[in-house]
């Protein structure tokens, strides 16, 4: 299926700075994406551009097949990390006044209000004004006012930021429901553990350049280090320890508490396969667990980025 958006080497300067330095990106159709990168690095300059705050000195976005223009911002959804609701404006007559600057009318923006005022059991907020909210209150409605038009693409920035544990999980279900609608989600966090629940593709930018790009899934077996977790009974484990650190890479051995349990990581070296190494723990012991460690989102973030600081 053709990308929802691409950013064909989009370069943006501020003086001698380049935020962006040919940054080229495709968010796939109905995907959750996630926009990674270190403070800094790029991420809220690429989504002003996306929503045409500012413009790209150079480079090309296209959005739905064809060139990013004026009137596809009817078609975006924006909620930025830095919230824009006016605190003295009651909270009904905002949500319908930035609907319509949205293209909805009066009429259908009411409705859609009223049924994502219920939906997350804000109904009697109507009157309120956003200055006697608490921010996680406040999130609620930034988020309604983002989605109820019915973006094809929605860009959300740190969306769970102010949020409890409750609200936030409620808020992630409602975009996954969004995405199975058909919305094209853009996804920016530094929490890794929601890109592992949520994103199904990735770009990581590093100091404006993009230094990762893919499924994550891919990306995590790009990442592998041929390690395992393997936990093995046995009555003579030093002897065992012994012979595996000659053969392969042993790494943080861990006596339990049981005499005859151990627990240990195991890097194979040159061309063993997890086969061989299964064959030879099983003439040695019993295994009782063994699997692949898989590296998480978290720690692909950091040593990609170490290795591009390494690299200069």
């Amino acid at each position: 299926m053709d990308p929802i958006l691409i950013t064909e080497n989009i370069v943006k300067k501020y003086g001698d700075y380049r935020a962006l330095n040919n940054v080229s990106v495709e968010v796939p159709r109905q995907s959750i994406f996630g926009l990674l990168g270190p403070n800094g690095a790029g991420k809220t300059t690429m989504i002003r551009i996306i929503n045409q705050i500012t413009m790209p000195d150079e480079g090309k976005v296209f959005f739905d097949g064809n060139l990013l223009k004026p009137e596809d911002v009817h078609y975006i959804g924006y909620m930025p990390e830095e919230r824009g609701l006016y605190k003295r404006m009651k909270i009904g007559e905002q949500a319908i006044y930035l609907a319509q600057l949205k293209g909805m009318s009066k009429q259908e923006a009411k409705k859609q209000i009223k049924f994502w005022f219920d939906k997350l059991d804000i109904g009697d907020w109507w009157n309120k004004k956003v200055e006697e909210l608490s921010k996680g209150m406040a999130q609620k409605i930034q988020f309604i006012v983002t989605v109820l038009h019915k973006p094809k693409l929605l860009i959300f920035d740190e969306p769970f930021s102010g949020f409890d544990p409750i609200n936030a999980n409620l808020i992630k279900d409602e975009i996954l429901n969004l995405r199975e609608e058909g919305s094209s989600i853009i996804f920016s966090t530094h929490r890794m553990e929601s890109v592992e629940e949520l994103c199904e593709h990735i770009a990581l930018i590093d100091r404006s350049n993009k230094i990762l790009e893919g499924k994550l899934l891919d990306i995590k077996k790009q990442f592998k280090t041929n390690t395992f977790e393997v936990g093995l009974i046995t009555d003579q484990k030093d002897q065992l320890l012994k012979e595996l650190s000659g053969k392969f890479t042993v790494r943080n051995a861990d006596f339990k508490s049981l005499e005859d349990d151990l627990k240990l990581r195991i890097k194979l070296n040159g061309q063993e396969s997890s086969t061989d190494l299964i064959k030879y723990l099983n003439s040695k012991a019993v295994i009782n667990h063994f699997l692949e460690i898989i590296p998480s989102a978290n720690d692909i973030f950091i040593q990609a980025v170490k290795q591009n600081m390494q690299n200069g």
